[in-house]
């Protein structure tokens, strides 16, 4: 017996709604598939796109990330000046505060005593999103803010500037914004080259010497503060370079504290009567333009020059009540003499003198800085009182430069704060004979070992200047209480290497000084500063050296009245 089973109607529709699901699941997959190589597409497009169109990485791009976010600042010596590192920060978000907002205050007061609780509480209460509590803060007190416990603050890592020097050479390297951004000083001049990524891989070397920066800012610190005088400069200067090898300006700041201001830089910014420094340039004048040609020629001192109604003097107690010759003028520092010898001069030869030398104009260095005071009227009188330095004023940078010339041979260079090629120095111009130059310099020498200048002299470098003394401008005329003490100097005046400025404003007699003029005061301080620093420039001191002045030193009268350390 044959059984047919016929197919059960249920598998039948089973398998067939399998196939359909089959199907349908093919359809997805393909459909994805197809929207995977369209993204596919769309990338690669893109990729082409960029490869075709977009500006190929330069080493600028990869700088920006290798190198710090600002360029390094080291001495010529290549020891750090200016340096960026990460620092820390503490902010608050006042808006997400939680905690007692006073008791917070009061505790960020004890911590962060830079503002009071009521200034806190205030920046608490706020209801702002965000504000600063300190910038540039010490681990130690990150840890310190962290430990309250408040949600609200916050710690922030950020580049910040370090100086590792602390106040040297501030005035120098200047400070940078709360944005980084160099507001003052070298900061400012080189921001274009120290924030450029391409650029600020490397350190930029500046032409101080920080042994020899620390050394003058010593000496003038100590000598400011032992006379309580009311300010202090000083400017050492490379004579055959135009490099300033330090430079100092008192009362100075500390460029990590983020100062909103600084005292002025009275090397460049400040500008002072500097008294009779000036004699030197007027001899100078006078034998490079042939009004003396004979060292032995006297001048009328022997009582004070009438001219109208104003009467030149000589300082009381150095007068010397006789003729001098041009030696004798330069050490006993004699107004009258120096008056006569501008006379002969005449006001379009002396104003040539100070063209020569830039004191119309403000100095030349990548600082700037003042404009010095020049006189309106060139009258007679006008032309005498700037033959000793009063009725012109200029700043310390600009006397520097002059004496640079007057020693160098008579070569006027631009000053700089950036280190020299020696393959690359600048050719600069003549401002004086070199015949002048030689003169010159025998005459200074004279001064340090006869004159008012006798204090400064440091045994074995070979010193030669001259010192100054003027009253203080003060109200539109003269303070009489107040004098300005400068002392001008080269060494080895045999060979000069370097120029040496040091000057006091305002000051005060004790009993170790007892006159406040430039010969106890200013004069002393170029003594140590030479004597600390000369072996550190590479003079070598030799007591068995010296320039000749076999032909000058007859003519120095011997006889009792030795000047004084005055003018």
């Amino acid at each position: 017996m044959i059984v047919v089973v016929a197919p059960s109607a249920r598998k039948g529709r089973s398998g067939g709604t399998r196939q359909a699901l089959v199907a349908v699941a093919q359809v997805r997959l393909m459909i994805l598939s197809l929207l995977f190589g369209a993204g596919m597409l769309v990338v690669i497009g893109k990729l082409a796109l960029l490869a075709l169109w977009a500006e190929p990485a330069t080493a600028r791009d990869i700088a920006s990330v290798l190198v710090p976010p600002r360029g390094d600042i080291v001495d010529r010596n290549g020891a750090p000046l200016a340096r960026s590192i990460d620092a820390w920060s503490i902010a608050v978000h006042p808006n997400q505060v939680i905690g007692d907002k006073a008791a917070l205050a009061q505790k960020l007061a004890e911590l962060i005593p830079e503002q009071t609780a009521d200034r806190y509480l205030t920046i608490l209460n706020s209801g702002g999103s965000f504000a600063y509590l300190k910038r540039r803060a010490m681990p130690e007190l990150v840890t310190a803010v962290n430990a309250l416990g408040e949600p609200g603050m916050e710690f922030q890592r950020e580049p910040d500037r370090l100086y590792p020097q602390s106040t040297m050479a501030a005035h120098i390297l200047g400070f940078l914004d709360a944005k980084g951004v160099g507001v003052s000083g070298m900061e400012k001049v080189l921001e274009p080259h120290l924030s450029d990524p391409a650029r600020r891989g490397a350190p930029v070397a500046l032409s101080i010497d920080t042994r020899v920066q620390a050394a003058l800012e010593n000496e003038l610190g100590r000598a400011m503060i032992d006379l309580q005088a009311r300010g202090a400069a000083g400017v050492i200067l490379d004579v055959r370079t135009g490099e300033i090898l330090a430079m100092t300006s008192l009362p100075s700041f500390n460029p990590n504290a983020l100062p909103g201001a600084a005292p002025p830089n009275n090397v460049t910014q400040s500008v002072y009567e500097l008294g009779s420094t000036f004699k030197p340039l007027a001899v100078a004048a006078a034998i490079d333009t042939g009004a003396i040609s004979n060292m032995a020629r006297r001048f009328d001192a022997t009582k004070p020059l009438q001219v109208g109604r104003f009467k030149i003097s000589d300082d009381p107690g150095d007068e010397q009540f006789r003729w001098l010759n041009i030696p004798e003028t330069l050490i006993y520092s004699s107004n009258i003499a120096t008056a006569r010898i501008a006379d002969e001069l005449g006001a379009e030869r002396m104003q040539d003198l100070f063209r020569r030398l830039g004191f119309d104009k403000r100095p030349a260095i990548e600082l700037g800085g003042a404009k010095p005071l020049w006189p309106a009227y060139w009258g007679r009188v006008t032309v005498m009182t700037t033959a000793y330095g009063h009725g012109i004023a200029v700043t310390p940078l600009h006397l520097a430069n002059a004496y640079a010339v007057m020693v160098n041979g008579g070569i006027l260079r631009p000053t700089t704060l950036l280190k020299v090629d020696p393959n690359h120095v600048p050719q600069g111009q003549r401002a004086f004979k070199e015949s002048t130059s030689a003169r010159m310099r025998q005459l200074l020498r004279l001064i340090v070992l006869k004159g008012t200048g006798r204090k400064a002299d440091a045994p074995g470098f070979r010193l030669g200047g001259k010192t100054g003394t003027a009253e203080a401008a003060s109200a539109g005329g003269y303070d009489k209480h107040r004098n300005v003490s400068t002392f001008a100097a080269a060494f080895p005046i045999d060979a000069p290497r370097y120029v040496v400025v040091a000057m006091l404003d305002s000051p005060k007699a004790n009993a170790n000084t007892p006159r406040t003029t430039a010969g106890w005061t200013a004069a002393p301080i170029v003594g140590r500063v030479v004597s600390r620093t000369g072996a550190l420039l590479g003079v070598t001191p030799d007591n068995n050296r010296d320039i000749d002045e076999s032909d000058l030193l007859p003519l120095i009268w011997a006889g009792p009245e030795a000047p004084k350390a005055g003018r």
